[in-house]
């Protein structure tokens, strides 16, 4: 049996779940997320708890059991509390600004690089003191976790860190392992 799947899920202070079709829709505070209800699975909300139940042991039946738990569980999750990522922009020079619906970051190279917000995502960019230098914070927030993540990994892939002097865009909590340049070997 999944375990995953078994898990039923409660349902916070202003969050509702409906089923529209082949989709479970949730409505909370932060907002709206549908989530797809695969064949074979068949949803049961009582008393403010969701419980999931599929309709034989195949293996393929199985894992979906446990994804569209998940699934579910991240977007009631996320229409209550929303999702946040962090990420931290190093070196000398770099910069983020947020102008209407873009992010303009300068990363060292000969251009700034314009990056367009998706909907139903805001980022933010604080200025953080860090010892000596300032370093540039971008905070990414949303209600749908996969949108977030994605929206996180792109704005790191315009320059991601440098192993040998640690500059670039990198996670808050990604640790950079760093390498010895050319005159460590001598």
């Amino acid at each position: 049996m999944s375990r995953v799947g078994k898990k039923p899920i409660s349902l916070p202070k202003g969050v509702e779940v409906r089923l529209d079709g082949a989709e479970i829709v949730v409505k909370g505070p932060k907002g709206q997320v549908t989530t797809p209800l695969v064949d074979g699975i068949s949803m049961d909300v009582d008393n403010g708890t969701i419980t999931l139940a599929r309709k034989d042991e195949q293996r393929q039946s199985r894992a979906n059991h446990g994804l569209v738990r998940a699934l579910l569980a991240n977007g009631i999750k996320g229409v209550s509390e929303g999702f946040r990522r962090e990420l931290e922009v190093i070196g000398v020079g770099y910069r983020a600004e947020v102008k209407g619906r873009e992010v303009v970051f300068q990363l060292g190279y000969s251009h700034p690089i314009n990056f367009k917000i998706p909907e139903g995502i805001d980022i933010s960019v604080e200025k953080a003191k860090v010892g000596s230098s300032a370093q540039v914070q971008v905070n990414i927030t949303g209600v749908d976790k996969q949108k977030v993540g994605q929206t996180a990994a792109e704005i790191r892939s315009l320059r991601e860190p440098d192993p040998y002097k640690g500059k670039g865009i990198k996670y808050m909590e990604e640790v950079i392992r760093r390498k010895a340049g050319k005159a460590a070997g001598k």
